[in-house]
């Protein structure tokens, strides 16, 4: 589902090189709904799983229509022309330092094998090309796209001679999970070929209160796919994507989710950060290449063997990448305060507020529900529990709310030149005389798709 949703948004999407996967806010909602299933109501556990798979597709297929309804009445997109640079800034920072526990503190778990990967990627990507350039150019474009290639399959060697060795015989099951290439039998318990088909646990069910929960999750994937959208224009070269350009993409996104719960899927999907800042890592920034890729993605769920090989790579190689990939998409929202004004108080104190409240308010969130088992938010509703655990564990939803609501109330007029919209409005507008022509060149639908499309989304 993620390579077909993938493939809908760089077709008829964003037409940007994002790639979409599951989403960390669905976690919430779906949590909630297993522990609403009483064990003592079922004969063993997999008839529990069963229907909580059941109940989970029917929250996710009406939560879903949120996001269509979002998208394909322009609302989004009339909401995303109030962005500025001020507001970009701390929502793309937040989408990459948001996902900092998936970086060196997993690397610190394995710490053999993550630091020696941290350290050679950047070795072979940064210093290797420009020490060779001299000898022939092809070693700095080789280098360029294929050194975190090179890097994985080396660590991930030297991890598989441990584990054979006999390095993690002797160690704790926690080190065992993070550091062995044999965990949890993943080859020899995947099938050969399993073909997912729809509502394979089951006839859906539908609960008002699960699907008004699930509406915070797929929310949540609107607000962070915006942030991640600006980022990867930005990397790409391309312009900042227009207003009617993210609500078609966010309709999309509805109907992508839609999919996942008729076809099963555990969580809905929203864009792929580490994806970005590989995009800006390897500078390849063709929407052709993610359209093949998905190919890829969709063959490796298929045939599970395949897939199975590449999962029992050790979770400490991923996160020394992590720490890499993160970092220069958080780089690219300090990026976007080069078209404000930096030296003006009224922006330093908005960028500053939200990006501290998108770091901070989703840490507590997070931090209460490890240690209490649930969120912050107990009331007597369990649909508006989850609601607000799961938007307020978001930190570029929080970022982006905080710093919209700033941005367009305090001292907002008279200040357009401060808040970088002479250079940003034209970008985000398609009318004639207003909009940047080179609009077109980047988001237009391929072919003469725009001939069965209504005009608001052209």
């Amino acid at each position: 589902m993620s390579g077909i949703n993938t493939l809908l948004q760089t077709l008829i999407g964003t037409r940007l090189p994002t790639i979409m996967n599951a989403s960390f806010a669905f976690v919430v909602p779906v949590l909630s709904i297993a522990r609403d299933m009483d064990p003592n109501n079922f004969t063993n556990n997999h008839q529990r799983f069963l229907h909580t798979m059941r109940t989970t597709q029917g929250a996710l297929i009406v939560a879903s229509i949120l996001n269509m309804i979002l998208g394909f009445s322009t609302i989004w997109g009339a909401y995303a022309k109030k962005f500025s640079p001020v507001i970009m800034t701390p929502v793309v920072c937040v989408v990459g330092l948001g996902l900092f526990e998936l970086g060196f503190p997993q690397v610190g778990k394995c710490v053999e094998i993550g630091l020696p990967m941290l350290i050679l990627a950047v070795i072979v990507q940064q210093y290797v090309p420009h020490y060779f350039s001299h000898i022939h150019e092809r070693i700095t474009y080789l280098f360029e796209r294929y050194s975190l290639l090179l890097c994985i399959g080396i660590v991930w060697a030297f991890a598989a001679i441990l584990t054979a060795a006999g390095a993690y015989n002797h160690v704790s099951p926690k080190t065992q999970q993070h550091c062995r290439t044999d965990r949890s039998f993943l080859m020899s318990s995947a099938p050969w070929i399993k073909i997912p088909y729809p509502f394979q646990w089951g006839t859906p069910i539908f609960t008002a209160g699960h699907s008004f929960g699930m509406m915070g999750a797929v929310l949540v994937g609107a607000f962070e796919s915006t942030g991640a959208h600006f980022a990867t224009a930005r990397l790409a070269g391309a312009t900042p994507p227009p207003g009617h350009v993210l609500s078609r993409s966010v309709g999309l996104q509805g109907i992508g989710m839609f999919l996942e719960g008729i076809f099963g899927a555990p969580a809905g999907s929203s864009v792929s950060v580490e994806n970005i800042g590989l995009l800006g890592l390897t500078k390849v920034g063709s929407r052709r290449v993610i359209q093949i890729s998905t190919g890829f993605m969709i063959f490796f769920s298929i045939f599970g063997k395949f897939g199975a090989f590449f999962a029992s790579i050790p979770l400490p190689i991923f996160a020394a990448i992590y720490c890499i990939l993160f970092g220069i998409v958080a780089a690219v929202g300090v990026s976007f305060m080069q078209f404000a004004n930096k030296n003006s108080m009224r922006n330093i104190y908005i960028i500053g507020l939200s990006l501290f409240l998108g770091i901070s308010v989703p840490q507590y969130f997070n931090e209460y529900t490890s240690s209490a088992g649930r969120g912050p938010a107990r009331t007597n509703a369990g649909w508006f529990n989850d609601i607000i655990n799961t938007v307020f564990a978001s930190g570029p939803t929080v970022a982006l709310i905080v710093s919209s609501v700033l941005d367009n109330t305090l001292e907002a007029r008279g200040y357009d030149s401060d808040r970088g919209l002479s250079w940003f409005t034209p970008f985000l507008r398609r009318h004639k005389g207003y909009s940047d022509p080179r609009n077109d060149e980047f988001y237009s639908f391929p072919i003469r798709v725009h001939d069965f499309v209504p005009s608001r989304f052209l």
